[in-house]
């Protein structure tokens, strides 16, 4: 194995509904989990997605709305989800862009937190693309010599995933095998939250990305505009961005916080 990995590396990649990461929901979900001596797991599931599957979309991975309705629901597969890339780095073919993005938004729907703070991600469509500008089954021919029999199945895509970024590592000596130097080289612009809305100035805090606040502090915005953190929150905005702002807002006041901890404490005294 080329990769030279310090903890699992999960490869995953998800069939969905749609592409808006707020709305569209997982249809099927694959996982390969690479351990650091070489070791792999693998589990794919189909998933209800509690909404119609456009046909647009089920013409593009054959999966409809009868293929799923007795599959389980994500929130029921969410733990085990959690459990199997828990202490692992993500990687996937525009997994920065999509499929982080929109699994966190499940996660988060099913009520399981899900946090890169402590993650690397691998995106391999960017290695891809800065060195060849091509799509996955090209990639998968130019890399690796085979035809992408069964594109846009979940399994299919994973492991066409996983060896086109170990192809990768033979071929180009300037990139490096561990997964530091590849979540840095496959990254873009960096961001505090999965879709963009929210990026980091060059001193390190977060600002806006959009907008009449469009490069403006993030803490400074709330500071004098308080009314527009309750717009966001209520806004159609995906919930990880939720949640990144609502961390923002909680740093801004650490003294309330302990005070409703305090009153909260100070009440169940009272109660017992």
């Amino acid at each position: 194995m080329n990769l030279k990995l310090e903890r699992p590396l999960v490869f995953f990649d998800l069939e969905t509904t749609g592409v808006q990461i707020a709305t569209d929901r997982i249809v099927e979900i694959s996982i390969l989990k690479v351990f650091p001596n070489g070791n792999k797991e693998s589990k794919t599931w189909l998933v209800n997605p509690e909404i119609e599957i456009p046909k647009e979309a089920s013409d593009i991975h054959g999966i409809t709305n009868e293929k799923v309705v007795n599959e389980p629901k994500f929130k029921e597969l969410a733990p085990k989800v959690s459990e199997l890339i828990e202490g692992c780095d993500l990687a996937g073919f525009n997994s920065n862009r999509f499929d982080i993005p929109l699994l966190a938004e499940e996660m988060l729907k099913a009520g399981v937190d899900f946090n890169m703070k402590n993650r690397k991600a691998v995106d391999v469509q960017v290695i891809f693309h800065k060195k060849e500008q091509r799509t996955l089954s090209a990639g998968y021919q130019f890399y690796c010599g085979k035809n992408l029999e069964n594109a846009h199945s979940a399994e299919a895509d994973t492991l066409a995933t996983f060896e086109i970024l170990e192809a990768q590592l033979a071929k180009y000596e300037d990139v490096e095998a561990d997964v530091d130097f590849l979540s840095a080289y496959s990254s873009h612009n960096k961001r505090a939250d999965f879709a963009g809305f929210i990026a980091f100035h060059e001193d390190g805090e977060e600002m806006f990305t959009f907008g009449k606040y469009k490069g403006v502090k993030v803490r400074d915005v709330f500071r004098d505009n308080p009314g527009y953190f309750s717009w966001m929150q209520n806004a159609d905005f995906p919930m990880y961005t939720k949640k990144v702002l609502k961390e923002i807002k909680e740093k801004m006041n650490p003294k309330k916080q302990i005070n409703t901890l305090t009153d909260l404490q100070n009440k169940f005294n009272k109660k017992i």
